[in-house]
């Protein structure tokens, strides 16, 4: 269930308008509204004091956003308020298509389990990444480190851009990979690689609650 949902049903369990949710969040019916309709979602520092003013865990409104990672080869964690969780920068989007520009500003914060160590997160957007599990709008955490083995999945700078992809070093220069047939790969020559830039190690992904 998404974020919007989940509200939704803990206000009509708890026998609450819109109005008097709005009220009780220190928000407005309308801003409501647009949460249960899914039109609007709140950052995770904005949903864990929601959470602490209803007094329910903060994965009752973050919803069921666990996937499987397997065939990505990296690990996978689900947002949690109990313990062994911390707060990682978000510092903007990255391009699971074409190349996009990698904004190196905070937007919010999301929750990263401990045993994971990462050292920012970024929401991935587009499609070429599908068959590794990753799609449209996923938060996957990085690792700064600029170097990674074949075939691992990486954030890569490519001029003031950026992309996921796996990673490939050949003896003529670098070749990023997609994870879906319609995507020729990125090959880069060692000519190239001075606009080349490993950003870090993608060390594990999650599905938004929206």
């Amino acid at each position: 269930m998404s974020f919007g949902q989940n509200l939704r049903m803990l206000r009509r369990e708890m026998g609450l308008t819109q109005s008097d949710l709005g009220t009780l969040l220190g928000t407005t019916k309308q801003v409501i509204s647009r949460y249960e309709l899914g039109t609007r979602v709140p950052k995770i520092t904005v949903v864990r004091g929601y959470a602490e003013r209803l007094r329910v865990p903060l994965s009752s409104l973050l919803g069921d956003s666990e996937t499987s990672g397997e065939e990505a080869g990296i690990p996978v964690s689900v947002p949690s308020d109990e313990p062994g969780y911390t707060l990682r920068p978000r510092l903007g989007s990255i391009a699971c298509g074409e190349p996009i520009l990698a904004e190196e500003h905070i937007e919010c914060y999301d929750l990263v389990p401990e045993p994971i160590r990462c050292d920012f997160t970024l929401v991935c957007r587009g499609d070429s990444m599908t068959g590794a599990r990753i799609y449209d709008g996923d938060i996957v955490y990085i690792r700064r480190q600029p170097q990674v083995e074949n075939g691992q999945i990486a954030a890569v700078r490519v001029g003031d851009e950026a992309t996921l992809k796996r990673v490939y070093t050949t003896p003529q220069g670098l070749v990023l990979q997609p994870e879906n047939p319609a995507y020729s790969p990125m090959v880069y020559t060692k000519a190239d690689l001075d606009d080349v830039e490993i950003l870090g190690l993608a060390v594990g992904f999650t599905s938004p609650w929206v």
